[in-house]
């Protein structure tokens, strides 16, 4: 037989063992106001795909003639991609004012695997399905490109410690960006491939990048809404909208190709500085030892 109280002392100790464990699991699965803006931005890069493939892939297969349609979801999709971006920024300036639950750093690559990997490279793809000059299956191995260079840029930023306030490599909402930019010009299929492939380089080179904050952000966050406002303009087909996105798209990709340049600018320049300063200490060494 148990003793009574033996069994008693049981249930005491598995109530209190249930009653941590609820302490426990609501601390560390808790969402904070920062986590709830980065499910915003998976939000938005999934429905970023789901407006590309109803609105533009779909008609395509179908034979429809709607192009109104497949360019409101052309425009739709890329201003979702712009809207992850906007969650994408101040989910972590939140984050860094207020809190973020454990789970946060998690929750950021995997949102931005979605919004800044997954949506950009299906669109690469849709775009080599539905163009008149482009090839289908070279375009989904661009879009495989892009999607692997946000994989590598995101566990790259994960493993790797770098001065406060720099990013290593193009970072991946500029790079997608850049990326629906390049197609939205509606180039020729092979400067529209290479320079796809371009910007998947620069998300994994070594190329260093400012983080969005104070100034930064504020000047990011005005170019985006300005953005979705072009691409509101032509998805409704206002005057001059087609030239006002295509001037849009083009400073973007401009924006793109210069920001690498000043960065190295700026290291060959720091490099110079440093190799100035070891010979003048190298000179004043060896006149101290001169008699």
């Amino acid at each position: 037989m148990i003793d009574p109280d033996t069994q008693a002392g049981w249930a005491a100790e598995a109530e209190a063992e249930e009653e941590d464990d609820a302490e426990d699991m609501p601390l560390s699965l808790r969402l904070s106001i920062a986590d709830t803006l980065t499910l915003g931005n998976a939000t938005c890069g999934f429905m970023a795909v789901y407006f590309t493939t109803t609105g533009i892939l779909i008609p395509h297969l179908t034979g429809s003639d709607e192009s109104g349609m497949a360019r409101h979801s052309a425009a739709t999709a890329v201003i979702l991609m712009l809207a992850a971006a906007i969650f994408d920024l101040f989910d972590g300036l939140v984050a860094r004012k207020l809190r973020s639950s454990p789970m946060g750093a998690e929750l950021d690559n995997l949102s931005d695997l979605i919004s800044f990997g997954l949506a950009p490279a299906y669109f690469v793809l849709v775009y080599g399905m539905v163009a008149d000059d482009a090839h289908q299956r070279v375009s989904a191995l661009a879009a495989i490109v892009v999607l692997l260079a946000v994989v590598l840029r995101l566990a790259r930023f994960s493993c790797v410690t770098l001065k406060d306030g720099m990013f290593q490599g193009m970072p991946s909402p500029f790079g997608a960006l850049t990326v629906v930019s390049i197609v939205l010009l509606e180039l020729r299929f092979v400067p529209t491939l290479l320079a796809i492939v371009g910007v998947a380089w620069l998300m994994v080179s070594r190329v260093e990048y400012p983080k969005p904050r104070g100034v930064l952000a504020v000047v990011m966050l005005s170019w985006i809404v300005a953005a979705m406002g072009l691409l509101a303009a032509w998805a409704f087909d206002a005057p001059g909208g087609q030239l006002l996105l295509q001037t849009g798209c083009a400073l973007q990709v401009v924006a793109a190709a210069v920001i690498p340049l000043f960065a190295t600018a700026r290291r060959v320049n720091t490099f110079r500085g440093n190799r100035r300063e070891a010979r003048a200490a190298h000179r004043e060494a060896r006149a101290a030892q001169l008699p």
